[in-house]
């Protein structure tokens, strides 16, 4: 029995924009998208993290069929979130950091507080789906990460 051609399709248009979502998120935040962006002024900087935020929450928004209080909580989540991991990533650089698991730990410190808020603001539906388009799996990559952070720091 063949799956449903439009379903099919659905669901995959859903996956992709959820990878693309991941994908501007991350390079919002990676370090090379750091070293560009400090090359503008502050306030330019921002509006560019503004924008780049809000195009993360509209996409967010549609692929999870967010009411407008969920869309009022991630957008908030996702301001916040970024904007301070913002700061942490550029004090780092500031100190002439080149060590990536320092940036990485930053990026993941804030990754995993927007999961655990999200969870709070998503029905169990747009849970699941949120879990089932990736969220999952970066939790336990982050959760690797940390594994690996507090081996090394016992050695």
């Amino acid at each position: 029995m063949l799956p449903d051609k439009d379903n099919f399709f659905q669901n995959m248009k859903v996956k992709l924009t959820f990878i693309f979502l991941l994908w501007a998120i991350l390079g919002l935040c990676c370090t090379s998208a750091s070293a560009q962006v400090q090359s503008q002024n502050p306030e330019e900087r921002i509006r560019e993290l503004e924008k780049g935020i809000q195009e993360s929450v509209d996409k967010f928004a549609d692929n999870y069929k967010l009411e407008d209080w969920q869309i009022f909580y991630v957008d908030s989540i996702m301001m916040h979130d970024f904007k301070a991991m913002d700061e942490e990533l550029q004090q780092l650089q500031k100190t002439k950091a080149t060590n990536t698991d320092l940036y990485q730990q930053i990026q993941d410190k804030w990754t995993e507080q927007m999961y655990n808020a999200f969870h709070k603001v998503l029905n169990e539906d747009q849970w699941k789906r949120y879990l089932k388009n990736g969220a999952e799996r970066e939790r336990k990559n982050r959760e690797k990460r940390e594994a690996k952070r507090a081996k090394n720091k016992q050695k």
